[in-house]
């Protein structure tokens, strides 16, 4: 006992000078705004903190500390209950909301005052509470800028824990590992912005012998795909962002809640267990969980319902700090009148491409690049702090971006700086962390730059598969080059297919239908799908060409097309090339007619072949590989989706103490790879994972996921 004394003296003194730095730094701030109250008094004609008559100098400043002290107390205590009271508001409103809740806040605190002189108009009291929340933050920051144990707890507060971890409550002392996907950053881009100075953090992290290694996507370049192979190993049938599914009669959007838990569920399945982060993980920002106990701001969580999963609740922890709030709001109106100004600039200077970024889009893009950011990162430091074993995040900034303004362009430029900024605060906070951090970056696809196919030919797909089935088109599409040649074209094959003799054998051609049903036409990026939802089956070309004899023609030949693929009653499946080339899938080569779209076009385009859920006809854009240019079937001058370009090159940036992820001379193809090796980077850190027990009875009950508390939102794009 007498050994221990010294030892529990020692605490006992650490913890008085804990308490004692943490009283002094309550007193510094609530002197900086109480001097910052009584300024705002003396600029602000609305806002007065003495009666009509006049006050002393001293009462006034009494008054005003103690307006201050009420401030304070009410944003610790009523502001968190407001929050969690706002938490079925929509998220893109929460952070707005607050700004006018803080105000609200202080107008109580200066009817507290003992006097009860202290007044100020509701606008007023709007701007002043948002100085005093910023002021008072950043004096506190300062004031504990070389404590880290209040640092900790800053960040414990930020990201909703309750203390750090320990040195006695974890006997290991094994590397954790956080995988930060920047959305839709591909390898050149990552490559150009660290040699143009954009992304110093990253340029530090090659220096200090990272590995920068490509990585090829599927034919799926996407989010959906990408990432639910990534973290659930498995992104089988999976053959764009949306398609529709004819066994079922609907169609799967991979960013819609409803689809996300479909996919997250045949991915357990195929794969065998609950996903990368099953094993003491967390899932930030993500379209799936990865079978992580703490999410927060998961797609494939967010239909659930219940009191202990609220929507929108990953926004609590991050807004229960009214200084967040503040913070992240005036950046969100900053990014907002920064999107104005750069869509602007772009129309007055004729840029090309462009699209209109109008309408809510501001908001859509302030939302992205800095509330989901701001969360996600504060939820990543909260898991390192926590010591959690692997954390898997998404910053979708850039991706969001350069869909509107090209991925290249002088508005995603910035986008990267900010990006770097989130990678330095992350490595900064994994030096005060419980435990070591590998930090691994890497993305999903890349982007591939472009005028939209409806932009350069006056139609879309749809109109175009329209016309190739000789049904209505709207008139504008009538009088365009294009569509008027798919008319002429569907008309001629038609007139054709009437005069031909009709052999009374042929049994098939008298099944046709009187009235065959409209196809449905969905873009991906600058992959279309083309299905016959009347068709049980996948129809064949034989099929099509005796349904509608100048589809399959029209499309193929279209400029703005670079090859189908169908299936085939006599060749199984083929590729359609526009040149006339036609060649079995089964005998596809990265020498025919994909040579064009790069090395491992063939196999992709194989393995989708095989998918259940392969649409009838699979329409892949040209691509010009002297410009990198491809046409998107969407509204968009920067996309993913398909085959063409960078969209297909991701990367991924590894720690030096990892083991290389390929072989010498070999390529990382596919997602589903890159899942491989982001296990066993895993294993090589702990050690053999607990397997995740799956039902064998999968037609009687759900693969068992891990459950915990977890945090989720609606809604992600």
């Amino acid at each position: 006992m007498k050994g221990r004394r010294p030892l529990r003296d020692w605490r006992s003194l650490r913890g008085w000078r804990a308490a004692g730095g943490a009283l002094g730094r309550v007193i510094g701030v609530w002197a900086v705004s109480t001097l910052t109250l009584l300024l705002l008094a003396g600029l602000l004609p609305d806002f007065q903190l003495q009666s009509p008559d006049g006050d002393s100098l001293t009462r006034t400043a009494i008054t005003a500390a103690w307006a201050t002290g009420a401030f304070g107390l009410l944003g610790a205590l009523v502001w968190p209950l407001l929050v969690r009271a706002l938490l079925l508001v929509p998220a893109l409103v929460l952070g707005l909301l607050g700004f006018f809740l803080n105000g609200s806040l202080l107008l109580v605190a200066l009817r507290l005052t003992p006097e009860g002189d202290a007044a100020a108009d509701p606008e007023t009291a709007v701007v002043v509470a948002a100085v005093l929340s910023a002021v008072a933050s950043g004096t506190s920051t300062a004031l504990a800028v070389r404590d880290d144990d209040a640092y900790r707890r800053r960040l414990y507060r930020l990201t909703g824990r309750t203390r750090p971890r320990g040195p006695g409550d974890s006997a290991e002392a094994t590397p954790g590992t956080v995988f930060l996907q920047l959305d839709g950053v591909g390898h050149r881009v990552l490559r150009d912005a660290v040699a143009g100075g954009l992304m110093p953090t990253v340029a530090a992290l090659l220096e200090a012998g990272h590995r920068l290694t490509p990585w090829r996507t599927d034919w799926s370049s996407q989010t959906g795909a990408s990432q639910l192979g990534i973290l659930h190993g498995s992104n089988e049938d999976v053959p764009a962002f949306r398609w529709y599914e004819k066994d079922t009669g609907r169609v799967m959007v991979s960013n819609r809640p409803a689809s996300a838990v479909e996919l997250q569920r045949r991915a357990v399945r195929r794969a065998g267990d609950a996903g990368l982060l099953a094993f003491d993980g967390a899932s930030r920002g993500n379209l799936f969980s990865g079978g992580a106990e703490q999410v927060a701001l998961v797609l494939s969580v967010a239909a659930r319902r219940g009191r202990r999963n609220r929507s929108r609740a990953g926004y609590f922890a991050y807004f229960s700090d009214p200084a967040n709030a503040v913070r992240t709001a005036g950046s969100f109106v900053t990014e907002c009148v920064r999107e104005t100004c750069q869509s602007a600039r772009a129309w007055l200077r004729r840029e090309t491409p462009r699209i209109s970024r109008g309408g809510t889009y501001p908001l859509v893009r302030a939302f992205a690049t800095v509330v989901e950011r701001d969360v996600v990162v504060a939820a990543v430091m909260g898991d390192m702090l926590a010591g959690r074993t692997a954390v898997y995040a998404d910053l979708v900034a850039y991706d969001e971006v350069a869909h509107h303004s090209g991925p290249h362009g002088r508005d995603a430029r910035q986008v990267l700086r900010s990006l770097d900024r989130a990678v330095a605060l992350i490595a900064d906070v994994a030096e005060h962390a419980p435990r070591p951090y590998r930090i691994v970056l890497l993305s999903d696809h890349g982007q591939s730059p472009g005028d939209t196919f409806e932009s350069v030919y006056g139609l879309t797909l749809k109109d175009l598969v329209r016309a190739g089935c000789g049904l209505p088109v709207p008139r504008r599409v009538r009088r365009t080059r294009s569509g008027s040649e798919a008319r002429d074209a569907a008309r001629d094959a038609l007139r054709s297919a009437l005069h031909r003799p009709v052999d009374e054998s042929d049994e098939t051609a008298r099944e046709l239908p009187a009235k065959p049903s409209e196809p449905v036409v969905l873009a991906s990026g600058n992959l279309g799908l083309v299905s016959f939802p009347d068709v049980p089956h996948r129809m064949t070309r034989e099929e099509m060409d005796r349904r509608h004899p100048a589809l399959l023609r029209t499309l193929a030949h279209h400029p703005g097309v670079g090859f189908l693929l169908v299936a085939s009653a006599e060749h199984g499946s083929v590729v359609l090339a526009g040149d006339g080339t036609e060649v079995p899938v089964a005998d596809l080569t990265d020498d025919g007619p994909l040579a064009v779209f790069g090395p491992g076009a063939a196999r992709a385009v194989r393995r989708t072949d095989g998918f259940p859920h392969v649409a009838d006809i699979m329409v892949n854009s040209m691509y010009d590989p002297a410009t990198g240019a491809v046409h998107a079937f969407e509204e968009q001058i920067g996309s993913h989706g398909g085959l063409g370009g960078e969209q297909s090159e991701a990367f991924l940036l590894s720690p030096p103490d990892l083991s290389p992820p390929v072989g010498e001379g070999e390529e990382l193809v596919g997602a589903e790879q890159v899942h491989r090796v982001l296990r066993r980077w895993l294993r090589e850190a702990s050690g053999p994972q607990v397997p995740v027990e799956i039902s064998p009875f999968p037609d009687r009950s759900e693969p068992h996921l891990p459950v915990g508390d977890p945090v989720v939102q609606d809604e992600k794009r």
